[in-house]
């Protein structure tokens, strides 16, 4: 059985769905949420799902290599990051080559890169009239979004579009493609 840890500090309606998707699945397990925000809403729905949940500080994240040492304990095969705003440090990603997830939601490399997250993205591509926006989900590296691409998913712009309903939609392809993907590149 392959095990994930879920890295996030929102909501948690990604972690969430991850949880549901995977949850009577025989071949891949939840371990573990990481957090780093106390009060997050992802902490009550890693409750709900019984999912232990690792809260970290911005001090032992980045001055420490405890987190590395918690993930192998839980036997991790894959890190997915679902609304987790710090940058990986290097000794996280040498621990975990390849094996660390980022779900972006704009289609990447345009409007990524620090303080690029959340309704700063919708707002941003809104304001350049794109016609297209989208997901894209790709392994992480030293840089905020610029590791490698494994899937974008695209979708039209409506002439009416606003930051709020995009981020809506934005969620939904989310939602459908997350887990998906995740489970496509664990099991190959």
């Amino acid at each position: 059985m392959k095990r994930i840890v879920i890295f996030a500090s929102g909501s948690g309606s990604n972690m969430q769905r991850i949880a549901e998707y995977f949850m009577d699945d025989e071949t891949i397990e939840i371990a573990a949420v990481v957090c780093n925000k106390p009060g997050a809403g992802v902490i009550v729905r890693a409750e709900k799902y019984n999912i232990p949940l690792v809260m970290i500080d911005r001090n032992s994240f980045y001055k420490s290599e405890e987190i590395a040492k918690t993930l192998q304990d839980f036997r991790t095969d894959l890190i997915i990051l679902a609304g987790f705003l710090w940058l990986i440090p290097d000794y996280l990603l040498q621990a975990f080559p390849n094996s660390i997830i980022n779900i972006h939601p704009a289609l990447l490399p345009k409007y990524g890169g620090k303080g690029m997250y959340g309704m700063k993205v919708h707002e941003a591509v809104i304001k350049a009239r794109e016609k297209k926006s989208g997901i894209t989900i790709h392994l992480v590296n030293e840089n905020y979004d610029e590791g490698r691409i494994l899937f974008q998913q695209p979708i039209d712009l409506d002439p009416d579009e606003t930051p709020h309903s995009l981020a809506g939609r934005i969620h939904q392809l989310e939602h459908e493609y997350f887990p998906m993907v995740i489970k496509q590149y664990l099991l190959g």
